[in-house]
């Protein structure tokens, strides 16, 4: 059981190898270099299939957190066996004077000659998420040879394993079934289009062909089955749009496809093998993790729950610093996702805690993008609770103030529909956007006031057409959550409280 499960002994700070674990006997170089592959540039490789383990380097620390994060919530399958992936005590992988290296070596360069042509992205541009020349977050996704129906929730699953997935609205155009698909991040949608663009759902059909929309964002009015705004919970279903072409709907098999819901929000596939196909030859495993099975029937498609149970809005977060973390502090962070309505620390084991958001599709949006951030120097881990409701302690019971009730605090971001909020919820950045600053508060004010928190002000600006806001940049990403959550409503006078969340620009 030891060997079997070393949680607790985790590495707390991220490094850019990883270390695999239970890999299969038989498993290629190339189907463990596939693993890294959707998250950035794998540089080195160690398989030591003795020992059931490999070690895998990544060109740089944010694509190594980028895939940790999303493995800790969907387990990757290899020969359809889970494998288990964490941070390494290793900084860098020394191979070169190791026997065996040869077919690792060989396997990279074949990776990287496709990446040379296609994939090049260097580790400057990935830590900056920049983007692209001439590319945005929207991709266009078209659907050849459908003989199986996609739908949106398909879709949903398959590119949410690139990054975060905030809107896609799918049409009939010249008879075949096509997508605009937007990601949080245009990094996402590059990684996405390299590693799909030519790939089949099913084997031999619903094949994929993906090119950058001219678009920068999408417009979306309503949450149905054609259309999905994972950022707005507060749009109408309104009235579906015109049925699909007739030869679409014979493609189907029928024209009475009973779709299914939403299952779940950004990175969160829970992890099986397919029935059925979405076979990826050039990058093998790379998607190999996602459940679509098809219902022989109707070849209709059916979505697994996510994990921990469908519906569930309490979150279990552990590796948490006890020393200095606070209710107050989960509260504020966690609500730049959600309406956080209880916290509770445990008492006997403060570095892990319960956070109860207002609903499931909020606690999984805090997940994809809480999960693997640092905080008060610790990695933080957030998963799904087996528990449905955090629970109040009974009066007089012994609690140190480590449960509180903010199901009616005034701080709650969406709790009005439509509110801008919705459109604003981006991963934790070192840009900061401040917003409600009175007139009288200048430049320097600012800058030191977060200088006080211990942050190190990079650059400050004020929006040129309205000076109640600005951004500012921060030394690290762990600066900026420590000052969201310091300073996050903190009173500037004049009766105005500063707000403060994670902004896509840069100063």
């Amino acid at each position: 059981d030891k060997k079997k499960f070393k949680k607790d002994r985790w590495p707390c700070s991220p490094s850019r190898v990883l270390h695999i674990r239970q890999i299969p006997n038989d498993v290629t170089e190339a189907e463990v270099i596939s693993l890294g592959l959707p998250f950035g540039k794998v540089t080195n490789l160690l398989l030591l299939k003795g020992k059931s383990q490999a070690f895998l380097e990544m060109a740089s620390e944010e694509a190594a957190v980028a895939m940790v994060n999303y493995y800790s919530a969907a387990t990757p399958l290899l020969h359809s066996q889970p494998v288990y992936i964490q941070y390494s005590n290793h900084r860098e992988l020394k191979t070169d004077n190791l026997p065996n290296q040869a077919r690792a070596q060989a396997a990279l360069q074949a990776v990287n000659g496709l990446q040379s042509g296609s994939l090049a992205i260097t580790n400057a541009f990935a830590a900056e998420h920049g983007f692209l020349p001439g590319q945005g977050s929207v991709l266009r996704i078209i659907v050849e040879n459908l003989f199986y129906p996609v739908t949106l929730e398909g879709l949903y699953q398959i590119f949410s394993k690139f990054g975060s997935v905030m809107k896609i609205v799918t049409f009939t155009k010249n008879n075949q079934f096509q997508a605009l698909l937007q990601y949080a991040d245009s990094m996402n949608a590059y990684h996405a289009k390299m590693a799909l663009d030519g790939q089949s759902i099913y084997t031999a059909c619903c094949t994929l062909r993906i090119d950058f929309s001219k678009l920068s964002s999408l417009n979306v009015k309503y949450n149905n089955d054609k259309s999905r705004d994972f950022t707005r919970l507060d749009l109408p279903f309104g009235d579906s749009q015109p049925p699909m072409e007739p030869s679409t709907a014979a493609a189907f098999g029928t024209q009475n496809v009973i779709f299914p819901s939403y299952v779940g929000a950004a990175g969160f596939a829970p992890a099986m093998d397919f029935a059925q196909g979405l076979s990826v030859p050039s990058v093998p495993g790379a998607v190999g993790s996602l459940a679509i099975t098809t219902s022989s029937a109707f070849g209709q498609i059916t979505m697994p729950g996510a994990t921990g149970g469908p519906g569930n809005s309490v979150l279990l977060v552990s590796n948490l610093n006890s020393e200095v973390i606070t209710p107050h502090g989960l509260f504020i962070l966690f609500g730049v996702y959600g309406d956080v309505h209880r916290v509770k620390i445990m008492f006997k084991k403060k570095e892990n805690a319960l956070v109860q958001m207002a609903d499931a599709s909020q606690a999984q949006l805090a997940i994809s993008h809480l999960n693997g951030q640092r905080l008060y120097g610790k990695v933080l881990h957030a998963t799904l609770s087996k528990y449905h409701t955090v629970q109040l302690p009974r009066e007089g019971q012994e609690d140190q103030g480590l449960t509180k009730d903010y199901s009616n605090s005034p701080l709650h971001r969406f709790k009005k529909p439509g509110s801008k909020n919705f459109q604003n919820i981006f991963p934790p950045s070192a840009t900061l956007h401040l917003s409600n600053i009175p007139p009288s508060v200048t430049v320097d004010d600012l800058k030191n006031l977060f200088a006080s928190t211990g942050s190190t002000v990079k650059a400050f600006r004020f929006f040129q057409k309205d000076c109640k806001m600005a951004l500012i940049q921060l030394g690290s990403v762990e600066e900026a959550v420590h000052a969201l959550i310091e300073l996050h409503n903190h009173d500037l006078g004049e009766n105005h409280h500063l707000r403060i969340s994670f902004s896509k620009s840069s100063v």
